[in-house]
């Protein structure tokens, strides 16, 4: 019977961490929403609607951070093909 209890024991603790880390994704989410929020504001997003924000970040997020930068400036393979011969 020692193993019985023994499991049980395990699986009270696993479901008891389970919950702490549960409460504690849920904080840095708060907390990554925030950070993320004060980026934001003052950029001119502030302005677009919740729907076309959403639109924007997504497909931002599949672009990736360097072909999104890259696409919203003008830089990159597209700038470098126009380039003078000689120059790129």
């Amino acid at each position: 019977m020692p193993r019985n209890r023994s499991a049980i024991a395990a699986l009270q603790k696993l479901e008891a961490d389970r919950e702490a880390l549960d409460v504690k994704q849920r904080e840095l989410e708060v907390q990554a929403a925030r950070e993320l929020g004060q980026i934001i504001l003052g950029s001119g997003l502030e302005s677009f609607s919740k729907k076309g924000l959403r639109k924007v970040a997504e497909e931002l997020g599949k672009l990736g951070e360097d072909a999104a930068i890259d696409k919203l400036t003008g830089r990159g393979s597209t700038r470098a093909s126009n380039a003078a011969p000689g120059t790129q």
